[in-house]
Order: C-alpha cells, then structure tokens, then sequence
C-alpha cells in the first residue's frame, strides 16, 4: 500500500469516528435529563402535589423530553415547553439536575 492510499485510510477512519461522536452527543443532548427523569420515583411525583395528575404529567414530561432528546431541541426550547405543560411540570422537572433553572 502506497503512503497516499495508507493516509486515505487513516483520513477516512477519523472522519467516520468523528460522524460518530457527533451523532453521539447529538443524540444524548437531554439524554442525562431522561435518565434522571426516569429516574424519579411515585412518592417524589405525589409529593408534589397529591393526585393522579402529577403522574399523568410525569407520563408526558417524559414524552416531550423524549422527543427533545431524539430531535436534538436547544434546551430554551425544551423549557420554554415544560412551562406550557403548567405548575407540575416544572416542579417534576425541577428535580432534574440542569432541565429547568
């Protein structure tokens, strides 16, 4: 193998590295926030105010962080999304280190 088809390789090697880091970090943006949201049990949930809308709040708080998640959406985005689900979100959301300030 000559130098140049060897410097190609290795050329061709570190890109497709690098198109997988990217679509790593793309892809784990709001994943850490996700995990921690899964993460949180019942007792927390009710805590915040007894009743079966906490959870059903908690259920779609998952879904949009979710999709935030698989649509890499900007973190402001995210929030400002939290804020429109109302008070029990952003207080489940609270409990998640970094979601929501």
């Amino acid at each position: 193998m000559s130098d140049a088809a060897a410097r190609k390789r290795a050329f061709q090697r570190s890109v497709q590295k690098r198109f997988k880091e990217i679509d790593e970090e793309l892809r784990g943006r709001h994943k850490k926030h996700l995990d921690a949201l899964l993460g949180i049990s019942k007792a927390e949930i009710d805590a915040i105010s007894p009743g079966t809308t906490d959870l059903e709040t908690y259920n779609k708080l998952i879904a949009v962080v979710s999709e935030a998640t698989r649509k890499n959406v900007a973190i402001a985005d995210l929030r400002q999304t939290i804020k429109d689900m109302g008070s029990v979100a952003i207080e489940i959301a609270k409990k998640v280190n970094g979601l929501m300030p």
